[in-house]
Protein backbone atom coordinates (compact mmCIF):
# COMPACT_ATOMS: atom_id res chain seq x y z
CA UNK A 1 0.00 0.00 0.00
CA UNK A 2 1.08 3.21 -0.93
CA UNK A 3 2.15 5.88 2.00
CA UNK A 4 -0.55 8.48 1.09
CA UNK A 5 -3.23 6.35 1.21
CA UNK A 6 -1.84 4.40 4.23
CA UNK A 7 -1.83 7.94 5.55
CA UNK A 8 -4.82 9.32 4.35
CA UNK A 9 -6.53 5.58 6.40
CA UNK A 10 -5.18 6.52 9.31
CA UNK A 11 -5.99 10.59 9.58
CA UNK A 12 -10.02 9.22 8.48
CA UNK A 13 -10.10 7.03 11.17
CA UNK A 14 -8.88 9.16 13.38
CA UNK A 15 -11.40 11.99 12.73
CA UNK A 16 -14.01 9.48 12.86
CA UNK A 17 -12.88 8.40 16.17
CA UNK A 18 -12.47 11.97 17.78
CA UNK A 19 -15.58 13.61 15.93
CA UNK A 20 -18.30 10.25 15.95
CA UNK A 21 -18.19 11.41 11.85
CA UNK A 22 -20.71 9.54 9.18
CA UNK A 23 -18.44 8.35 6.43
CA UNK A 24 -19.83 11.24 4.25
CA UNK A 25 -18.95 14.26 6.71
CA UNK A 26 -15.34 12.20 6.95
CA UNK A 27 -15.77 12.12 2.46
CA UNK A 28 -16.69 15.48 2.62
CA UNK A 29 -13.53 16.86 4.95
CA UNK A 30 -10.96 14.81 3.35
CA UNK A 31 -12.15 15.91 -0.12
CA UNK A 32 -12.65 12.46 -1.11
CA UNK A 33 -15.53 10.19 -2.11
CA UNK A 34 -17.68 8.13 0.19
CA UNK A 35 -17.19 5.02 -1.90
CA UNK A 36 -12.82 5.65 -0.69
CA UNK A 37 -13.72 6.19 2.80
CA UNK A 38 -15.93 3.10 3.46
CA UNK A 39 -13.06 1.10 1.38
CA UNK A 40 -10.27 2.74 3.49
CA UNK A 41 -12.46 2.06 6.66
CA UNK A 42 -13.69 -1.49 5.85
CA UNK A 43 -10.79 -2.98 3.69
CA UNK A 44 -7.89 -1.41 3.89
CA UNK A 45 -7.57 -0.08 7.95
CA UNK A 46 -8.33 -3.90 9.72
CA UNK A 47 -4.46 -4.71 7.68
CA UNK A 48 -3.00 -1.37 9.10
CA UNK A 49 -4.47 -1.14 12.65
CA UNK A 50 -7.03 -3.48 14.34
CA UNK A 51 -7.78 -1.98 17.54
CA UNK A 52 -8.55 1.30 15.24
CA UNK A 53 -10.49 -0.56 12.87
CA UNK A 54 -12.68 -1.48 15.83
CA UNK A 55 -13.67 1.40 17.35
CA UNK A 56 -14.29 2.57 13.90
CA UNK A 57 -16.37 0.02 12.79
CA UNK A 58 -18.46 0.32 16.21
CA UNK A 59 -19.14 4.11 15.23
CA UNK A 60 -19.88 3.14 11.49
CA UNK A 61 -22.76 0.40 12.99
CA UNK A 62 -23.88 3.33 15.60
CA UNK A 63 -24.37 5.74 12.49
CA UNK A 64 -25.43 3.02 10.52
CA UNK A 65 -28.61 2.18 12.98
CA UNK A 66 -29.11 6.13 13.59
CA UNK A 67 -29.46 7.12 10.17
CA UNK A 68 -33.26 6.91 9.59
CA UNK A 69 -33.21 9.72 12.55
CA UNK A 70 -30.54 11.72 10.99
CA UNK A 71 -32.60 12.03 7.87
CA UNK A 72 -35.80 12.77 9.48
CA UNK A 73 -34.34 15.58 10.85
CA UNK A 74 -33.10 16.87 7.80
CA UNK A 75 -36.24 16.41 6.38
CA UNK A 76 -37.98 18.19 9.12
CA UNK A 77 -35.49 20.97 9.10
CA UNK A 78 -35.79 21.67 5.33
CA UNK A 79 -39.29 21.98 5.48
CA UNK A 80 -39.84 23.75 8.32
CA UNK A 81 -37.50 26.76 7.29
CA UNK A 82 -39.45 26.56 3.56
CA UNK A 83 -42.76 26.96 5.39
CA UNK A 84 -41.85 29.72 7.64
Amino acid sequence: MRDYIRRRVLDISEYICSNKATVRQAAQVFSVSKSTVHKDLTERLPSINKDLARKVKRILDTNKAERHIRGGEATRKKYRHNVG
